[in-house]
């Protein structure tokens, strides 16, 4: 079986704030823009890795949830907890410096961790969890 991993969905409550961290912050270009003022579908990635996407994806315009379901969501993304995403770059501290000069929230600064990765952690305009692994 050959499965590849071709996008995953991150959710974004302000698409020009996901804009900002995701394109400007970050790097990564965009390959899609879909939709209007707050309601959008943003398709960002790295430029050198043309197969793969994140989706960025406003959370509560699924016509199946609820509002219970919207609230709680709402709520999780306030308190970063509702989704994580995990990058590796090749140069933590070089990242690390350009992303806190972005302003964006910083979680933890690069650490050595006990199970043997150095990695540094934000969090996305929406809350969502980046984090930042170096490649060794």
């Amino acid at each position: 079986m050959n499965i590849t991993i071709h996008a995953s969905f991150l959710p974004q409550d302000d698409p020009e704030a996901a804009l900002a961290f995701y394109r400007d912050a970050l790097g990564f270009e965009v390959r899609n823009d879909v939709g209007q003022g707050k309601i959008r579908w943003i398709t960002v990635g790295p430029a050198d890795q043309p197969d793969t996407s994140i989706v960025l994806a406003p959370p509560s315009v699924n016509p199946g949830l609820t509002d219970d379901e919207r609230r709680i969501i709402a709520e999780m993304m306030a308190k970063g907890t509702y989704a994580m995403l995990l990058l590796a770059t090749p140069d933590l501290d070089a990242t690390f410096e350009r992303l806190q000069a972005s302003a964006a929230e910083v979680v933890q600064e690069p650490t050595e961790q006990p199970y043997g990765v150095r990695d540094c952690a934000f969090r996305d305009p929406a809350g969502n969890m980046i984090r930042i692994q170096e490649l060794r």
